[in-house]
């Protein structure tokens, strides 16, 4: 699984939003983490359609985490902009099916990689990566 550059200029959007605590606009954003704000922009609205955060339009509007950073799991974020999280393809729901897929005795090494990233993912939260910050 390779993380996309999508997931990991979301997840500083998102650390941004966590540690400002105030409603942002894509424009701050896009400045402060050197994000081109196109692609920010898309990349909002996947994690708005995730539920991670809320907009608020008009003057004074912008972006903000719906829930507490404490609530808010990176697993969350980088499942909402990742199409596949599969390490290998045989393991998820693929076109391409492996010859070897009932009797391969590597896929187990695959299931417990895959599973430890993703048990990862879902055990940190926004609030771990902002809690030491000054």
């Amino acid at each position: 699984m390779q993380i996309s550059t999508k997931s990991r200029y979301g997840l500083r959007a998102m650390v941004y939003l966590a540690k400002n605590k105030k409603i942002c606009c894509a424009k701050e954003i896009a400045h402060k983490e050197k994000i081109p704000i196109s692609y920010l922009e898309k990349i909002m609205a996947k994690l708005k359609k995730a539920g991670l955060i809320n907009v608020k339009k008009g003057a004074g509007g912008g972006y903000f985490l719906s829930l507490p950073p404490s609530k808010i799991k990176i697993g969350q974020i980088i499942k909402a902009l990742e199409e596949k999280m599969d390490l290998v393809f045989c393991l998820g729901i693929s076109k391409k099916k492996c010859p070897m897929q009932k009797n391969c005795e590597t896929k187990i090494v695959w299931e417990k990689v895959q599973g430890a990233i993703i048990s990862t993912l879902n055990s940190l939260t926004l609030f771990d990566l902002i809690k030491n910050e000054k």
